[in-house]
Formats: C-alpha cells, structure tokens, sequence
C-alpha cells in the first residue's frame, strides 16, 4: 500500500487528505482496526520516534502519550512504587508488565493533558498494557505488533473503531525529509543526532555530580525534547517525564508551566490528596479534574457547599498553601532538560522550587555565566550539550 485516504485533514473542512510514500516503497504500517485521522497519524509518527529512540538510549521498554503533536508524558517501563500505582489508578491490576508500566507512567504524569491521547509503545503490545489502554479515553495506539489477546482486547473499545496501527520496526526514512507551507516545498536533513551520555560529558558548574540515573532521566528529558513542539522544556524523575512545557514563546513560561506540572505531579502523592473521599460512582477523569481543583488555587470550585457533595462523600480539608509548599520542598533529583539555552538565570530559579537538581542545555546564551552562577548557588549539576533540539 503506497498512500492512504483519509477522512479530512487538520479540520474537517480540508480535504481531500491522505498519507501516502514518494517514489518507491510501501507505507511502513497496517492499520489493523480503526480509521486514523491526519493529526492521529502525525501524533503516532512522531510518538514511535520517541519511543524507538529512548529503547535504544535505555535498553527498557518505553511508552509514550501523545496530543497534539506533543508528548503529554514519556517513560521507561521501571517498576511502580504501590504509591503511583495508585494514583495511576493501576493499583487493581495486579503486577504490569514493564511495557505496561512505561505506559502507566506516561499517562499517569499529566492525566489532565494525557486525556483523549494517542499512545505509541516500543514493544508489542502485550495483555497487560491493553488491559490499561482499553480502560482509559484515547485515541488510539502504535506499536510494532500485538499479542494475539491483547489486540482482542483493544479492538473492543470505542464500539470497534478504536485506532490500531501496526508499524514495521525495522523500517528506515530517507535521510533528506520536506514539508510544504502555502505552497512552498521546505526540505532538511532528518534531525538523526543521537542522544546518548557523552552528550553530558561537559559539566560546566561546581558539583559535577551526575549519577547514572540522573544521565539516564536527563537523556530521557533530551529524547522527549527531541520530538516536542518547541519552544520546550521538559522534567524528569525516576524514568518518567513529569511535567512537559510545550510550544512557548518563552522559555521561561516553558519552564513554568512544566514545572507546575511537575508540582501537580508530586501533590498528587501528598496522602491528603490520595484518601480524598470520594464518592464510588465518581470515575477516574472526574477524580482527575476533582484533584486537579483541589491541589490548585481554584480549591474551592470543589469544595465549596453542593460542590463538593457531588464528588465525594464528606467534605475535604483545604490543602493549604503552607502544606503545598511544605510538601513540594521534599522533592529532589529532578532532571531537566531544555530544547534550547536558557537566556536568564530565572528558568534556573523556578526549576529549583520543583526540585530540579540536574540539568543538560545547549549552552551558548551571552548570560551563560549568570545561569551558571545560578546553579552553583543551589548546588546543581549543569551540563552543556552543545546541541539544540527545536521541533516543528
């Protein structure tokens, strides 16, 4: 199969749109359930990518989730700690597989964005992670191949017309990739830099210090980068992306936005927040966006009176901003990566209220010092890879 119709492009208003290979060759996937839409195929391209590349980087299996040409969370398939396989909501499945755990933890970082999200997977897919998949709103799902039961199981969800594509792994693109804008063909050499540790062999502060599991969230942080929409900056903590700041003019809103998603993140374990009460009809979106209210400045959108009974089944104490920031003052070893320099030394202030103990950037901004001097202030280990990682 050299092209493949589909229903309309971005919008429903463009059309006529299909995917199809120039020259010789066929397309390097088989949808086996579905009907893909242009933005899902973009999503799924773009999420195999990421996930090929941090199985290379890693040896582990990886999982991706993917809106709107941006990841809303990535991650290798580590073991969950019985506390994020709760607020996963995981915790009834019994023992994933490490497949499933990638997945638990790409979706589970940023549930709000990851909702209605289009999934790539390393690995074929196997019964434990379609168990998760076939519960949660998506999209739909790429991976190499399918377990026999496991791609029974998907092809359950959404009446039958949940999207499930196949691609062969060992497919290669042409070195030379183009992109037409209002008419105009643009051509470049495919972004095929390597992300590996040598790339954070130049540690320009005091502390030197990088263990080898924070080289390895720092070249998951570098990996996301890579195919996130730019500007961007991205939060890393034990294998997992934890807060992604996608598409921002300032880099230091990039970094804002993904450090308050990685503060969400880590409220989300404060037990106060894992024994909310809630009422057993209440689904896992609701909790999500009922959390989301709760741990944020608008607590009282949940709480307030003939609020808060439709959630739950007594009234939660407020969350404090005193116990927020009690709380999030216990987060450390946070790696962070950025897709370009940081110009000021104020991204490397707000990366130190979530965390942040380890960062890789290109270096190269006239303030270079300052950021520096910055993150010897704090104690941080900065590394300049030299490289910059903008996508579009």
């Amino acid at each position: 199969m050299k092209e493949l119709e589909l229903k309309y492009g971005c919008n429903p208003n463009q059309k006529p749109a299909k995917i199809l290979m120039n020259g010789e060759g066929e397309l390097p996937i088989k949808v086996l359930c579905g009907k893909p839409g242009y933005i899902n195929f973009l999503d799924a391209f773009n999420g195999w990518q990421l996930v090929k590349e941090l199985k290379q980087a890693t040896g582990l299996p990886a999982a991706t989730s993917f809106k709107h040409v941006s990841p809303a969370g990535a991650a290798v398939g580590l073991p969950l700690t019985d506390t994020l396989a709760k607020i996963y909501w995981v915790d009834d499945l019994g023992e994933l597989s490490p497949l499933a755990c990638a997945y638990a933890r790409a979706r589970g970082a940023d549930r709000m964005s990851s909702f209605g999200d289009f999934i790539a997977l390393s690995d074929v897919c196997d019964v434990s992670t379609a168990k998760i998949i076939k519960r949660e709103v998506s999209d739909g799902v790429i991976a190499p191949g399918y377990e026999p039961e496991a791609l029974e199981l998907l092809k359950e969800k959404k009446k039958g017309n949940y999207n499930i594509i196949e691609i062969d792994p060992n497919y290669v693109p042409a070195p030379i990739e183009h992109k037409e804008v209002f008419g105009i063909t643009f051509e470049q050499g495919r972004n095929e830099l390597p992300i590996n540790t040598k790339l954070l062999s130049n540690v320009v502060t005091e502390n030197k210090e990088l263990s080898e599991a924070a080289k390895i969230d720092l070249m998951i942080s570098l990996i996301t980068l890579k195919y996130t929409q730019s500007n961007s900056v991205c939060f890393v903590k034990d294998g997992q992306a934890i807060g992604i700041g996608a598409g921002q003019q300032s880099r230091v809103h990039c970094t804002r936005l993904a450090g308050s998603k990685a503060d969400n993140w880590w409220l989300r374990q404060n037990p106060k927040v894992m024994n909310l009460p809630f009422l057993e009809k209440i689904g896992r979106a609701d909790r999500d966006n009922a959390i989301d209210n709760y741990i944020g400045d608008e607590y009282m959108d949940v709480l307030a009176e003939g609020a808060w009974q439709r959630v739950f089944s007594e009234k939660p104490e407020v969350f404090t901003a005193e116990e927020k920031r009690a709380w999030l003052d216990q987060l450390q070893g946070v790696a962070l990566g950025s897709d370009a320099f940081f110009p000021f030394s104020d991204n490397i202030e707000r990366a130190k209220k979530s965390g942040v103990a380890y960062i890789a950037q290109p270096g190269g901004s006239v303030r270079d010092d300052a950021v520096i001097e910055c993150c010897n202030k704090y104690n941080m280990a900065m590394a300049f890879t030299g490289i910059r990682l903008f996508h579009h």
